[in-house]
């Protein structure tokens, strides 16, 4: 069940990317603002989550993974129902609004995935929950894509279906993770707020470094989704249909290299080996999409750069969720999970609203090259922190391994 609900929020999250640009620009009454106004709706959304993810990490560790995935998803589905009806930009902030502020799905479907894992198969198991996730932004975009030939609004209101859906399963079909003798007994909100979080973890030794490579490489891959569709109408004219099939393609590299790759590299080079050379695939991709926005506007290279990008993005990332649920005990899994999910929204506060700006007035190629100089810096950060690599004392994948359900 973890896998299709997995599956269906990543879908969700998916189905409408291909249409968002075309959504607001009913709205922006100059054109040429419209990678402004997308960086803005990106950054309340990223604001609001923020602030909460910390919060329902915590709650999810004192009173279960399963309420939070609840609450999720009827926040999405209430948010997107507001992004569809539109009507004004400020209809279209309010829905943001509402979707940041119940964003702890991912968290939580991350720190029951730990609940039910040992640390040396972590790693390898969130890569394979990534490719989960990559079956979803597979199908949703192609879905997508798809439905806004019929109507441009109708992937909105197919997402919030299933958002619905996940929060329906979720109540009569997601068994509780986290034992009752592994929560916490009380919960402090005061050491809830992002900033009293953040303290506590870039405290850690075994944590500081891989959040700074977290941030290092979640802001050139924010300046890639917010500009992602923008780039492709503005460099290669493309419509919805093409930019949702090039997503679904992304999903399938995901599925390659979180479910097949990772299981065949994180034994032989160690978690290190992994995020490194997946730092530098994006790199080299967020170069390639600088080409495309400034010198060689061809389809084929714009296809290669976000592959690569994406390739190398599933790589790190599952491998870098890995290393910080090792880093804990069972019952800081969410709060780990909150403060990374709270990272990331900080992170995708400044990305949209930067690749935004940079991309309208500076130069289109501005943020995929300050992303690929970000890059290289976060490859040697990580490269300079140390962690164990619990996956190379495995050496090689176990011949059956237990099903993602709890124990």
């Amino acid at each position: 069940m973890l896998v299709v609900i997995t599956t269906l929020t990543t879908a969700g999250m998916t189905v409408v990317l291909p249409v968002l640009p075309f959504v607001v620009l009913r709205y922006v009454s100059n054109p040429g603002d419209l990678a402004v106004w997308g960086g803005i709706l990106e950054t309340v959304n990223a604001l609001c989550a923020f602030l909460v993810a910390p919060f329902l990490g915590r709650i999810s560790d004192r009173f279960g993974r399963r309420p939070v995935i609840i609450v999720a998803g009827f926040g999405a589905a209430l948010g997107f129902v507001l992004f569809g009806i539109g009507g004004a930009i400020w209809v279209l902030l309010l829905g943001r609004v509402v979707q940041g502020v119940t964003a702890g799905d991912l968290p939580a479907l991350f720190a029951y995935l730990a609940d039910i894992t040992p640390p040396d198969k972590r790693a390898r198991r969130f890569g394979v929950l990534g490719a989960t996730a990559g079956i979803g932004t597979m199908v949703g975009p192609a879905l997508g894509g798809t439905l806004a030939a019929i109507d441009v609004d109708l992937p909105v209101f197919v997402t919030a279906g299933l958002a619905l859906t996940v929060a329906i399963l979720s109540i009569f079909l997601l068994p509780e993770s986290l034992a009752p003798s592994k929560r916490i007994t009380s919960l402090d909100l005061r050491a809830v707020h992002p900033f009293a979080v953040f303290r506590g973890v870039f405290r850690r030794p075994e944590l500081r470094g891989i959040m700074i490579g977290l941030i290092l490489v979640g802001l050139p891959f924010g300046f890639f989704v917010n500009n992602f569709s923008v780039l492709a109408l503005d460099a290669i004219s493309w419509t919805p249909t093409a930019i949702g099939l090039l997503t679904a393609c992304v999903g399938i590299i995901d599925i390659a290299i979180q479910g097949v790759l990772l299981g065949f590299l994180l034994p032989r080079t160690g978690e290190r080996g992994v995020v490194v050379s997946g730092i530098v695939t994006q790199a080299v991709g967020l170069v390639a999409l600088a080409g495309v926005a400034s010198l060689l506007a061809q389809p084929w290279l714009f296809i290669v750069g976000a592959l690569t990008l994406a390739a190398g993005q599933g790589a790190a990332q599952a491998t870098m969720d890995g290393l910080l649920s090792n880093a804990v005990g069972d019952d800081e899994q969410g709060w780990v999970a909150g403060a990374a999910q709270s990272l990331n929204a900080g992170v995708g506060t400044v990305a949209p609203l930067v690749a935004g700006l940079l991309y309208a007035h500076v130069a289109h190629a501005a943020p995929y090259v300050l992303g690929a100089a970000l890059m290289i810096a976060a490859a040697v950060v990580i490269g300079r922190t140390r962690f164990s690599s619990p996956s190379l004392r495995t050496k090689a994948p176990d011949a059956a391994e237990p099903a993602l359900a709890p124990e």
